[in-house]
């Protein structure tokens, strides 16, 4: 049966513009007032975000929920794998982990994973008019078409049409496609009902010749090139955004150290984008340089980051930092790691074991089997200042304890504490993601780690701007019609 209002983009190499496409047509049927959903069927991403019905799934689809006006749900992403070693990860279906699988062995478990990607689809598609799937890496890697259910294999199995997308700013666009192409099934060349060029720069009719021998030697049309948008922003699915704006040299210098199984550094975008603060990635064998704040991040397995950042030597250097008169902040195995001890008795991570934190804090975690999975509200308060109402999310298998925590940062509506403030006022924690995105907890952090003028940023409003300006670029520059029609409509239809 056809899967009437339902259209799959798929890419030609990961970091093609899936994500950013899918969001943008989400904005673009939400903004005539249509009902549209995202559907991610199988994700591979540590950036992660909790739903209202307490689930976990990827990032990129809370954004893509977010622009078609929608709280995030796990039919949206039934099928998340967190890696956790080069090749293992945490299998995440419907929201809820089940367990580490090696590679191999969820290659055959994929088998079974259909039924929860079938399931979800189906439920999206009885609520919705319109489902915007994205598919994931390339449908052109041999080696993992077989049991597929992320791209083509959904495709064929829910009989939609697929628009394929590449990015033009890699080079090798046209062989990219062409390529793609080639590799596909007769049934899935079929299935290909156009392509979209994106992040073009300069003259479109030097690129026309291309163009149209691409649509001859394929016998399929270009339905846009996308343009690149200069300092155009969207929380990136899993990497990590290195290139920063430019700030002058009075803003604050913050620095993040990029561990092996960083998570959820989406929580870094409104500090990165900030005309007040100048924001570095460290990476494998640099330095950590002078800094303001020091700023640990979330990660999916905090005992091996934690030995790791030990052998790059960043624990001598946060020290260093603190003895200058530098402040350090920690949130969710960042946090963790300011402790004394972080214990994982029953394996959750890696083998079992118990490891020696950095010693900033009081405190010690223990990890348990039952994932915590919050969407959280409370007051946030830093250095004696105002209280501010917050809101983010919690996901961790980590429970801390310990006299740090009298000392709280944040206060939820149901009385329970979280975080922590050493009390030099020096180092600060907490388990909750999204703190940033609240101007005025920038605020207080920026002030706290010493910067005395700040110049007013509002994270949420630049968010809004930029999708409402990538929707704008899908109308522009995409044969809208034809993306109606393959969602089986029209402009002509009345139904806007």
């Amino acid at each position: 049966m056809k899967s009437i209002g339902t259209l799959m983009v798929q890419g030609t190499t990961s970091d093609a513009g899936k994500s950013t496409l899918v969001a943008g047509l989400c904005r673009v049927l939400w903004r005539k007032g249509l009902s549209v959903a995202p559907f991610k069927p199988q994700n591979m991403a540590l950036n992660s975000a909790v739903t209202a019905d307490g689930g976990e799934i990827g990032r990129a689809q809370a954004v893509q929920a977010y622009a078609c006006g929608l709280a995030p749900h796990i039919d949206m992403n039934p099928v998340l794998l967190k890696p956790n070693s080069d090749t293992g990860a945490q299998v995440i279906i419907h929201g809820k982990p089940l367990n580490n699988m090696e590679a191999a062995v969820y290659h055959d478990y994929k088998q079974v994973a259909w039924n929860a990607v079938e399931l979800s689809h189906q439920r999206l598609r009885s609520s919705y008019r319109y489902v915007i799937v994205e598919g994931a890496g390339s449908p052109a890697e041999i080696n993992l078409r077989e049991n597929d259910i992320a791209n083509m294999g959904f495709a064929e199995r829910e009989d939609c049409p697929v628009i394929i997308i590449a990015d033009i700013d890699k080079g090798g666009v046209f062989a990219h496609l062409v390529g793609t192409l080639a590799l596909l099934s007769e049934s899935e060349q079929a299935r290909v009902k156009g392509f979209v060029i994106n992040r073009f720069r300069g003259d479109i009719a030097l690129l026309q010749p291309g163009l149209d021998w691409l649509e001859e030697y394929s016998g399929k049309p270009v339905l846009g090139v996308l343009p690149y948008l200069h300092g155009f922003h969207l929380e990136a699915e899993d990497a990590v955004a290195l290139q920063q704006p430019g700030h002058s040299e009075q803003a604050l210098h913050v620095v993040v150290p990029v561990l092996p199984h960083i998570s959820n550094h989406t929580d870094f975008d409104p500090l990165r984008l900030h005309p007040s603060v100048q924001l570095t990635y460290v990476g494998p064998d640099q330095q950590i340089p002078a800094a303001d704040l020091i700023i640990l991040p979330g990660s999916k397995s905090v005992r091996s980051d934690l030995e790791w950042l030990r052998k790059q030597g960043w624990d001598n250097q946060i020290n260093k930092h603190l003895r200058y008169g530098g402040k350090v902040f920690g949130i969710c195995g960042g946090f963790q790691m300011l402790g004394h001890s972080i214990d994982d008795p029953h394996a959750i991570e890696g083998e079992a074991g118990c490891s020696e934190g950095l010693g900033l804090l009081a405190m010690d975690t223990r990890l348990y089997p039952d994932k915590q999975l919050f969407n959280q509200t409370g007051t946030f308060c830093l250095d004696g200042k105002e209280a501010v109402v917050v809101a983010g999310y919690e996901i961790h298998n980590g429970i801390s304890t310990g006299d740090a925590l009298s000392a709280p940062m944040i206060h939820f509506s149901d009385g329970t504490p979280d975080g922590a403030i050493s009390g030099d006022g020096q180092i600060a924690g907490t388990y909750l993601h999204g703190l940033f995105e609240y101007s005025e907890v920038v605020n207080q952090v920026l002030q706290w780690a010493g910067l005395k003028a700040i110049t007013p940023f509002d994270y949420n409003e630049r968010k809004e701007t930029d999708l409402d300006r990538l929707a704008d670029s899908i109308e522009a520059h995409l044969d809208m019609e034809a993306i109606y029609r393959l969602l089986n409509t029209s402009l002509s239809s009345g139904e806007c």
